[in-house]
């Protein structure tokens, strides 16, 4: 594994640890949904353009990428 991997994946378990935290001491707090929907995206966005090789994609592949992620994000804020 290259050492940038290893940092990304530190940071992948560190927000994971932080969206932990935020939902379980935060539960009433009223932004929490998107606090947790921001994080979640930012993993996947990490996951995506560094272990799935994104980044030597097309660029047509990273617009899908990005495209579906802020679709998503945004469908779930909307209904929530």
């Amino acid at each position: 594994m290259k050492k940038k991997d290893i940092y990304t994946l530190a940071l992948l378990i560190l927000l994971t640890i932080l969206t932990a935290f935020f939902s379980t001491n935060f539960g009433s707090f009223k932004y929490l949904v998107f606090i947790v929907l921001g994080l979640s995206a930012l993993k996947f966005f990490l996951v995506a353009f560094n272990f799935m090789e994104m980044k030597k994609a097309n660029s047509f592949w990273k617009f899908l990428i990005i495209a579906f992620l802020v679709v998503y994000v945004g469908i779930v804020s909307i209904i929530l």
